[in-house]
């Protein structure tokens, strides 16, 4: 790997974290079934080095109270980083990352979930962000220009050895290492498929979402999201709706948000049915393992998606050994950032399952854009079946936004994770002090 600036010589020197907030609750934008007005939010995490200019940035995302307790994790386990050359910890990334998730008093609090690992996924994310920066590429290129070594030697494979074992990993990612710069070429001219949720927000009227189908179809969307849950009949009539906006050629998927029971999603989704879903999303909690398996042999044909809130690669291993899931729903800031999120892919590859990022939120689609890219070049070699999902709100809050061009993410060329934001929305946005909040509280 080549870098711009000697890793050896870059010094992460301190950090600063922000509580950022934005009233997105406002507009229902990002309203489903289980969260009813989001605010969307994150603990904002910036890594300063003694390189001027230099500065790695990652967040947590949230959804609005509860955010300071996110910015509090940071500061909580920041020390794992401060004070270390970041040679010293690409050099050996797999154990960086286990001083963080493994850090004893902090696991206390997890183990390895929750806002302790929302808030590991932003450091490590963060350095990543700095470590991309430093050899000058965007972080796909940078992952994509490892050697199959390299990108083992950053996984923590505890836990998981039952199902994927460094050596199988390795072998992984050998075969793959032919045809990695033709599939190069074919992403930067083509880019890589996505699908849209916003035209389907549940706080939003009908005639607001025929209109958005409308405006989708015309920008070149061919794959849509809806959510569901509220109620049968609203569900019937929002999907009827759509189905007919959008045609019976394009691909439509659902998504629960988690609202439903196992018997109650069997039940909802045999109704569903009628409007020929690709995938149904989250229909139950997260950590229901067995009653994902119990939802995915009652509903097929019609696959089972999950993972924006699945803690860590344990939980994706036992949904993919039970093959309860058909869709690989990785997310770039819930497990400890891409280190996980590789091992994730990797258990994915294994499995023969695809992977379709869950994105949206506060930079979720500028970060996992880089990851679904690395994974066809290098881990899966496909985009059959796999698109990223994409929510068109917020973006412009970032120095190197996401480009989206006729339903297709356009691959990054700016040295980085894509994460950092401007500085004049960290001044405006900031929580509870910024001029934004400060209004609405006076």
């Amino acid at each position: 790997m080549s870098n711009t600036n000697s890793s050896e010589s870059v010094r992460i020197t301190g950090f600063k974290v922000q509580d950022i907030r934005f009233p997105t609750s406002e507009a229902q934008h990002g309203s489903d079934a289980m969260n009813s007005s989001p605010d969307y939010s994150c603990a904002y995490v910036t890594l300063e080095t003694n390189q001027p200019g230099l500065r790695g940035t990652g967040l947590a995302f949230t959804i609005g109270r509860g955010n300071e307790i996110c910015c509090a994790a940071l500061h909580a386990i920041a020390h794992h980083v401060t004070n270390r050359t970041l040679a010293s910890i690409t050099d050996d990334f797999a154990a960086f990352s286990r001083s963080i998730t493994a850090d004893d008093q902090i696991r206390w609090l997890g183990p390895e979930k929750g806002v302790v690992h929302l808030a590991a996924a932003a450091i490590i994310n963060a350095v990543w962000d700095l470590h991309a920066k430093d050899c000058g590429m965007p972080l796909w290129r940078l992952l994509a220009s490892m050697s199959p070594d390299e990108i083992v030697n950053c996984i923590d494979f505890s836990y998981i050895t039952d199902a994927l074992t460094p050596e199988e990993a390795l072998h992984m990612l050998q075969t793959m290492e032919p045809g990695k710069k033709e599939r190069e070429q074919i992403l930067v001219e083509n880019g890589f498929p996505a699908y849209t949720t916003s035209v389907g927000w549940l706080g939003y009227t009908d005639e607001q979402v025929v209109q958005l189908c409308e405006d989708a179809i015309s920008a070149g969307w061919n794959h849509m999201k809806m959510k569901v849950g509220r109620s049968l009949e609203d569900d019937m009539r929002r999907a009827a709706l759509i189905r007919e906006s959008i045609g019976s050629d394009r691909l439509l998927m659902m998504d629960a948000n988690q609202i439903w029971g196992i018997d109650e999603a069997i039940e909802q989704m045999s109704h569903l049915a009628a409007f020929n879903p690709f995938w149904i999303e989250e229909p139950t909690s997260p950590d229901d393992i067995l009653g994902y398996g119990r939802i995915a042999d009652a509903v097929r044909p019609i696959r089972v998606a999950a993972g924006e809130h699945c803690h860590n690669r344990i939980i994706f291993k036992q949904l993919m050994q039970l093959g309860a899931i058909d869709i690989c729903q990785i997310d770039a800031c819930r497990v400890a950032g891409v280190n996980e999120n590789l091992a994730i892919l990797l258990l994915a590859r294994k499995f023969d399952i695809p992977v379709c990022p869950h994105a949206g939120g506060v930079g979720l689609c500028e970060q996992v854009q880089h990851l679904s890219m690395f994974d066809f070049i290098a881990v899966g070699g496909s985009m059959e079946n796999r698109m990223i999902e994409y929510v068109e709100h917020l973006h412009e809050h970032f120095i190197d936004p996401v480009r989206i061009e006729r339903g297709r993410y356009i691959a990054p060329s700016m040295p980085g994770f894509s994460i950092e934001m401007k500085a004049e929305t960290l001044l405006a946005y900031e929580f509870p002090g910024g001029p934004v909040w400060h209004r609405r509280v006076s």
